[in-house]
């Protein structure tokens, strides 16, 4: 009887143990790690403090180009969860996440967007800059709330909050961008950029792609044929400016623009990245406001 009783008492222990162990668990914030700084905004935009929250990129990475260094492996591998575009935006990081090491929840969030394909090596591939449309966006914010809620449930009403007021921007802006881009002329209402990253910007607010450099990623270099039958294309259009990156070297369309004949926009397009903290374009909403001020300042009267 005394021998019961001793277990009773330790499994009774064991248990007040491991129930205090689960609690203290709950109480651990999520971590979530993120890629690019478009999805790394948003994230810290719908986690807010419930969540413990590293974006890898920085203002101004190219996540086309961006090689992983050992920081990122390891907080891949501490992650709980991993946020990143798809459509092969960031190769080198995507194959790291996809390795066998790393044991979190993986949201290719870019990929809840029906994408556009374009035509590549011969083959038509999903265009991966599913951000250029605020619409796209608030897919984007939902997809990182429902996947936040369901690995955090007790703090669903804090994203469910946070997720509802960025919606509503993006939704005000997306009916303010289609106003300012349709102040623009439309003889003088087309896109010529270093990198095909605009599509989706160009479908939603009208304005058409005109011409690009090089195609979807900046891996790609132009050929002198490229190049030729671009500055041919600006030069039967009319085109009135063109635009550099803030991500990409300026110098090959500088080279289009001269031998076009035509302005370069004063202020560059922010394609692959936001812009630094506290900058106009340090937000989500604040880099698709200032590209649609920068656009509507280089094509307008």
């Amino acid at each position: 009887m005394k021998r019961i009783t001793q277990i009773a008492i330790g499994l009774t222990l064991l248990g007040v143990w491991f129930g205090g162990f689960q609690a203290t668990g709950q109480d651990e914030q999520l971590n979530v790690v993120s890629t690019s700084t478009i999805i790394a905004d948003l994230t810290a935009t719908v986690g807010g403090d419930a969540i413990e929250h590293q974006g890898l990129l920085t203002p101004g990475d190219d996540p086309h180009l961006y090689e992983p260094v050992p920081r990122d492996v390891e907080a891949l591998e501490k992650a709980d969860l991993i946020i990143y575009n798809g459509f092969n935006l960031e190769p080198a990081l995507i194959r790291l996440i996809e390795a066998a090491g790393v044991k979190a929840q993986k949201l290719a969030v870019g990929e809840k967007v029906t994408p556009l394909k374009i035509e590549k090596e011969g083959a038509r591939v999903p265009d991966p800059h599913v951000w250029g449309s605020a619409e796209n966006g608030i897919i984007m914010v939902n997809a990182i709330r429902d996947q936040l809620i369901e690995l955090s449930p007790e703090n669903a009403a804090q994203f469910t909050e946070n997720a509802a007021q960025l919606t509503a921007e993006l939704a005000e802006l997306h009916a303010e961008i289609k106003e300012q881009i349709a102040t623009i002329p439309e003889d003088q209402r087309f896109l010529v950029t270093t990198h095909d990253a605009f599509g989706y910007y160009a479908e939603a607010y009208g304005i058409p792609v005109a011409g690009t450099l090089i195609g979807i990623s900046t891996e790609e270099q132009p050929s002198a044929q490229t190049l030729k039958a671009l500055v041919d294309e600006i030069k039967n259009l009319g085109v009135k400016a063109i635009f550099a990156e803030t991500t990409i070297n300026p110098s090959l369309i500088e080279t289009v623009a001269q031998e076009a004949g035509v302005e370069i926009a004063p202020r560059k397009l922010y394609s692959d990245s936001i812009g630094v903290p506290g900058s106009e374009a340090g937000t989500y909403p604040g880099m698709l406001r200032t590209n649609t001020q920068t656009i509507v300042e280089a094509l307008g009267n």
